[in-house]
């Protein structure tokens, strides 16, 4: 399966918020279309100046179905720029890099089966996110970059989550237990982020890496991303997936985050991104309260909570991030699907 389990939602507040005056460049580096919503918006403001690479094989910068919602944010015609780059093909992201200050490589999609799990989920994020330093590098306009990892490179380490457990930057997930789980994704995360960090401090590159967990909240793309398809599998009662605790974080919590981690000149290292750990009891029993004739029968809202760890957020609020609460999150989620029509009531 290949879907982004961050909301595209995230970078298209990123990117908004990005078109503001021509002062001085940013660029967005592998942006699949499908994610690039909310980013966008949070950085309206700003006075920046934007390069977007529609990066993948899978994106197209001439399919106006997946740009459309992207050419249509306040100062688009007039600031954002479109390439099209392959993220595995070494110095794809030369032109875009060149010349800018700031440059956010955001996550790649989301794969967790393959025929040959090295070669096509573990080999392109490390290889892809090398290729993007190895563009940075060449070229002294780029102050910092900000690298959009994920909660999966942090999370595995093969220790019970009880709860007593802090979850925080120091956590790393573990390689072989990754391997042995065959949790392919969370091993080409974890894979990734190990290389960024040893090429960054081998190459004098100012990297911080943020590390978001289930981003949910409004959808501003025309698509369906993982973690929101996850509530809406919750209210239908089609949820499978055995998770017992959902570790989420508002998209434009996500989206302020990525503008600190490059704003605030003491921003450094990694960034925890969960606002909330919740159950799935709890999270049912959210939405039951926001809506009472809205989850399906189907749903186990009676259910006894799970013991639930905790995620450290206080280096995430050290960048000055106030989570927004997780009853406002759900809720905009739930307008957003109904809005989009995913969601019939």
């Amino acid at each position: 399966m290949l879907a982004p389990i961050f909301s595209p939602s995230f970078l298209i507040l990123l990117l908004s918020s990005i078109l503001g005056e021509d002062s001085f460049r940013r660029c967005i580096l592998s942006v699949p279309i499908w994610r690039s919503s909310v980013e966008n918006q949070n950085l309206r403001d700003q006075s920046l100046y934007l390069n977007t690479i529609l990066g993948f094989k899978i994106c197209s910068k001439d399919d106006p179905k997946k740009t459309e919602h992207l050419l249509s944010l306040d100062g688009a015609k007039e600031r954002l720029h479109l390439f099209k780059a392959d993220l595995i093909q070494e110095g794809s992201f030369d032109t875009v890099v060149d010349g800018c200050e700031g440059v956010f490589h955001t996550a790649s999609p989301v794969q967790f089966s393959a025929t040959d799990p090295q070669a096509e989920i573990v080999d392109p994020a490390v290889n892809g996110t090398l290729n993007v330093l190895k563009s940075c590098v060449k070229f002294s306009t780029v102050k910092r970059v900000v690298l959009t990892s994920s909660m999966a490179s942090v999370m595995l380490s093969g220790k019970p989550l009880t709860s007593d457990v802090v979850i925080d930057e120091t956590c790393y997930s573990d390689q072989v237990v990754c391997e042995n789980h065959k949790q392919w994704y969370m091993l080409s995360k974890t894979l990734a982020e190990k290389a960024a960090w040893e090429y960054a401090k081998g190459n004098g590159i100012d990297l911080v890496i943020m590390n978001p967990g289930f981003v949910i909240g409004p959808l501003l793309q025309p698509t369906l991303n993982l973690s929101v398809e996850l509530i809406q599998n919750l209210i239908s009662g089609t949820q499978t997936t055995p998770v017992s605790n959902y570790r989420f974080i508002d998209v434009r919590d996500v989206a302020s985050a990525h503008i600190q981690a490059f704003e605030v000149p003491s921003a450094a290292g990694r960034y925890c991104l969960v606002g909330h750990v919740a159950s799935v009891s709890k999270t049912l029993k959210i939405l039951r309260q926001l809506y009472p004739t809205l989850l399906s029968e189907k749903c186990e809202v009676g259910a006894p909570p799970e013991p639930t760890y905790q995620v450290s957020v206080e280096k995430a609020k050290g960048l000055g991030i106030t989570f927004l609460p997780l009853e406002v999150s759900l809720r905009d989620t739930v307008e957003s699907l109904k809005e989009k029509g995913f969601l019939k009531i």
